[in-house]
């Protein structure tokens, strides 16, 4: 890591769970998201649908992690932050962010919008060479009116508890296939590279984008998704990767 860095990389991932498949077809991916996330190679990577726990899989594959999945994702020499957004009968998960960078703060809040859908948003305070930089991780709803109230929750949650003169980032899977959330978040100074479109999901097939990165009091210089076959087996959906200048 250079001592005087001019760009952030930040990059943001729904990872379902570590798992793919279903019924006997399933396989853990846990271990290659592992690898995955190395390559990535970001400052900050924004994950979701992350596992705290899940007693039922544990005892399925034999290669489950004895680590919580953040802090087994974590490359070596980064902070690990989770919070659980929902908890099922068999365990929990959440969103969470590793961070080459110092984890000064973080919270939580809960985003659920109705009983069937369990969401939450994960702010973290991280310190990048003295700067504090505000990194929230969202995972919106199915429902096009719920995501349209978690965003108004969102830019209250920001009014209230980032400084406007802060620079902050939001990332996450917005469950979003319209302009509807990028409109709300421009006009609150939120900007991303929208110039390039980069569709995310589903892995195999990318046809939409559901994953964002916002960023306000940082310059967006690029956003990109990796390219190859073995991206489309980790996850349903592919990590999203942008370049954001400090200046």
């Amino acid at each position: 890591m250079n001592t005087l860095q001019d760009t952030l990389r930040i990059a943001t991932y729904n990872i379902h769970k570590g798992v793919q498949g279903v019924g006997p077809r399933q396989r853990l991916e846990i271990h290659n998201l592992g690898h995955a996330i190395e390559q990535i190679d970001a400052d900050i990577i924004c994950l979701q649908e992350v596992r705290k726990v899940h007693r039922r899989q544990q005892h399925y594959f034999t290669h489950w992690p004895d680590l919580p999945q953040a802090e087994f994702l974590a490359p070596e020499g980064y902070e690990a932050v989770y919070r659980t957004n929902a908890v099922t009968r068999h365990g929990e998960h959440g969103n969470a962010l590793l961070s080459r960078w110092p984890v000064l703060a973080h919270r939580h809040e809960d985003m659920s919008d109705h009983r069937f859908e369990q969401r939450g948003l994960l702010h973290v305070e991280v310190d990048v060479q003295g700067r504090v930089v505000h990194v929230i991780v969202v995972h919106f709803g199915l429902i096009p009116a719920s995501r349209a109230r978690q965003v108004a929750q969102l830019g209250r949650y920001i009014e209230r508890e980032v400084p406007y003169d802060a620079a902050l980032v939001v990332a996450g899977d917005f469950n979003d296939w319209g302009t509807r959330i990028q409109r709300t978040l421009h006009g609150i100074g939120m900007r991303s590279s929208d110039t390039v479109r980069c569709p995310t999901y589903p892995s195999r097939l990318p046809v939409v984008q559901l994953d964002q990165i916002f960023a306000r009091g940082l310059k967006p210089l690029s956003l990109h998704v990796p390219r190859g076959r073995i991206w489309g087996r980790m996850s349903d959906h592919l990590p999203l990767i942008g370049e954001f200048g400090l200046g």
